[in-house]
Order: structure tokens, then C-alpha cells, then sequence
């Protein structure tokens, strides 16, 4: 079982920021990661006028563009696939997996404080919320790391989520 942790603040509060950190932090201590991304209100992938855009266009469910050192899926899905679903359908051969979303989910996760009253952001998650990352002291409870110090986060999540001493 891949364990996956998510980053989860308010829109703008840095989430993407902290995982391209947390991605190159791990990958030179030689982890493999892979990222979710939960788009709540939808994105486009592809661009009108390329080939691909153009096979949807025309009617196909699935197509997959592939090149020597890359792969991508475009499909129609019945419904939103949950983080376990994505994991079983796509991720393999990876230490950990950061999503950047899946508030309500049950993974842990790692919330991201920025500016004054974002403590009542997550006051619905305490059962599943592990540390708060902030550019200020936030009392919650649970550990508060400095949001600039990709290093202790990076630790925090080895030993919490990975079981690295």
C-alpha cells in the first residue's frame, strides 16, 4: 500500500508551492513520488487544434498520447474517481504520494495557515488533520512547522507517514 498525504489550505494559500518543495526534497533523499491533484471544479488538459483534442473531438472515450519518455490518459469518467481508486487504477512503483486537495478524505493530512482565521478552514477536520505548515506560531493542538523549512516538513512526513526514524 502506497501511503499518500494531502496539503490542504485555502485557494492561493501555497499548496503547489509547498509540493514542487516537498517533490525536490525527496527526490534528493532518493524517494519516488507521485501527485494528485483534485480539481474540484474541473480542468483543461488538453488544447483545441492538437491531434488529441482532435480524436476527442471526434468521439473517442479513451486516448492516450505516448512518447519515448512520457504518457498521458485523456478518458470519460462516470463519476470522480476517489484517491484509492487512483491509486489502484495509476500509481505504481512510487515511496509516497502528495496530493494536493482531498480535504474531506481520510488520508492524513498536512494543512497549510497563512493569514489571520485560516485556523476555521479546517475546523471540521481535526480527526485527520497531522500538522499545520505556517508562516506564523498556529496553537491547534497538533505540530506547526514553519512553511519555510521544506526540511523539517520533509522529516515530518518520513517519520509520520513513511515510519522513517
Amino acid at each position: 500500500m502506497i501511503p499518500m498525504v494531502c496539503i490542504v489550505g485555502r485557494s492561493n494559500s501555497g499548496k503547489t508551492t509547498l509540493i514542487e518543495q516537498l517533490i525536490l526534497e525527496f527526490k534528493r533523499r532518493g524517494q519516488r513520488i507521485a501527485t494528485i491533484k483534485h480539481a474540484g471544479h474541473g480542468f483543461q488538459w488538453d488544447r483545441e487544434g492538437k491531434d488529441s483534442w482532435r480524436h476527442r473531438m471526434a468521439g473517442a472515450s479513451t486516448v492516450i498520447i505516448v512518447s519515448p519518455n512520457d504518457l498521458g490518459i485523456i478518458t470519460d469518467q462516470e463519476k470522480e474517481l476517489s484517491p484509492d481508486e487512483l491509486k489502484e487504477r495509476y500509481i505504481r512503483d512510487v515511496d509516497i504520494i502528495l496530493a494536493e486537495g482531498y480535504k474531506y478524505s481520510n488520508y492524513p493530512k498536512i494543512g497549510i495557515i497563512r493569514l489571520e482565521g485560516d485556523e476555521e478552514f479546517f475546523a471540521d477536520q481535526k480527526e485527520s488533520l497531522m500538522a499545520i505548515v505556517s508562516n506564523r506560531t498556529v496553537n491547534m493542538g497538533i505540530p506547526c512547522l514553519r512553511l519555510d523549512d521544506i526540511g523539517a516538513i520533509s522529516d515530518f512526513i518520513e517519520k509520520e507517514i513513511l515510519k522513517k526514524d
